[in-house]
C-alpha cells in the first residue's frame, strides 16, 4: 500500500503514477492527467485499444496494458494507493 499523503508522488509502475498534486492523487499515466480508471472503464465498455488510443493519442498499448496490470495487482491485494482527500 502506498500513502500519497505521506510519501508524495508514487510510481506504481513504469507508466502509472499517483501524485497528490495531480487529479487528487488518483492513479494517472505518467506525464498526463489521464486517470487509469478512465481507460479501465473504456475497456469494460468494450472499446478496443485502437479506440482508446484515438481518444487519448498520448497513450500506447503499453500504457493500456499497464492499467490492466495495475488492476490485476489491486485484485490480488497488492500495490494499491491510499488516498486522503
Amino acid at each position: 500500500m502506498y500513502d500519497t499523503s505521506v510519501m508524495g508522488r508514487v510510481e506504481i509502475n513504469q507508466y502509472v503514477v499517483a501524485d497528490p498534486n495531480i487529479c487528487h492523487g488518483k492513479p494517472t499515466f505518467t506525464g498526463t492527467r489521464i486517470m487509469v480508471w478512465q481507460i479501465l472503464e473504456m475497456l469494460e465498455a468494450g472499446c478496443s485499444t485502437k479506440e482508446i488510443r484515438t481518444a487519448f493519442p498520448s497513450l500506447t498499448d503499453k500504457h493500456i496494458k499497464s492499467a490492466l496490470s495495475y488492476a490485476a495487482d489491486l485484485t490480488r491485494g497488492e500495490g494499491y494507493v491510499l488516498l486522503k482527500v
